[in-house]
C-alpha cells in the first residue's frame, strides 16, 4: 500500500523567474525580485494582474512564462491529488485571486504559489522567493502609490473561448531540489508565438492564444 501511494505521488515544483538583471547580484544575498509559478502534473500555474473582477490565475507550459527569465526550479514536495482533483482545487482557489486584486506587496504571484504549496504539502515556499514583499510590507506606507499597486506581471486582455481551446497542457519537470500586441494568457490554458498560456477561471473559463 505504501509503495502504491509512493508511486502515485506527484512532484510539486516551484519555477522561479527573474524580473530584473539585478537578481544576478541580489540572489546571492538572499534577495531579489522574482516571479514564481507552481508546477503540478506537468503544468505550471501562476497569478497575474488585470483590470477585471475575475480570476487572474493562469496556466502555462512549464518554465515558459512569458515576460520573465527562468532562473531555477525548487522541489517543494509531493501530492496524491490526481490531475482532475488538482484542476478542481486550482479552479476553486482561483476564485480568491481575481486579477484586479493583485498587489505587488500584499497579494502577488508568490503569495499565490505559497498558498498552493501550503495546501498541498503543509510547507511554505522558500522565504527568499517573496522576501521583497515581506520587507516592503513593513515600509509600504513609505512607498509611492504607483509602486504599491504596480503589478509584476499582467494577464492580458482575454477573449471568450470554447472547451476545445483548453486542450493544451504539458511539459516536463525537473531540476533543483531545495527548501499591446497579440496579448494572451489563458486564465486556465498559453505565451508568445510558440508558447501557450491559459487562464484558470471559476466559470466561465477564459482563454486566448498569443
Amino acid at each position: 500500500m505504501g509503495a502504491r501511494n509512493s508511486a502515485a505521488a506527484t512532484p510539486v515544483l516551484l519555477n522561479v523567474y527573474d524580473l530584473t538583471a539585478a537578481n544576478d547580484y541580489l540572489y546571492w544575498l538572499g534577495f531579489g525580485v522574482f516571479h514564481s509559478g507552481i508546477e503540478v502534473h506537468g503544468t505550471e500555474y501562476g497569478f497575474g494582474a488585470h483590470d477585471f473582477p475575475s480570476s487572474g490565475v493562469f496556466e502555462v507550459e512549464s518554465k515558459t512564462c512569458p515576460g520573465f527569465v527562468y532562473r531555477r526550479t525548487v522541489w517543494l514536495g509531493t501530492t496524491d491529488m490526481s490531475r482532475e482533483e488538482f484542476r478542481s482545487f486550482i479552479e476553486k482557489l482561483a476564485g480568491n485571486y481575481h486579477g484586479n486584486t493583485y498587489h505587488l506587496i500584499n497579494k502577488n504571484c508568490n503569495h499565490f504559489t505559497d498558498d498552493v504549496c501550503q495546501s498541498l504539502t503543509g510547507k511554505p515556499i522558500p522565504s527568499w522567493v517573496n522576501r521583497l514583499a515581506r520587507v516592503g510590507s513593513v515600509f509600504d506606507c513609505l512607498l509611492p502609490e504607483s509602486v504599491q499597486v504596480s503589478p509584476v506581471g499582467r494577464v492580458p486582455t482575454l477573449r471568450q473561448t470554447s472547451d476545445d481551446d483548453l486542450n493544451s497542457i504539458h511539459s516536463p519537470i525537473i531540476e533543483d531540489s531545495d527548501n499591446d500586441e497579440d496579448e494572451a494568457k489563458h486564465l486556465l490554458p498559453a505565451p508568445s508565438s510558440d508558447l501557450h498560456l491559459h487562464s484558470v477561471d471559476v466559470s466561465p473559463k477564459l482563454a486566448k492564444d498569443l
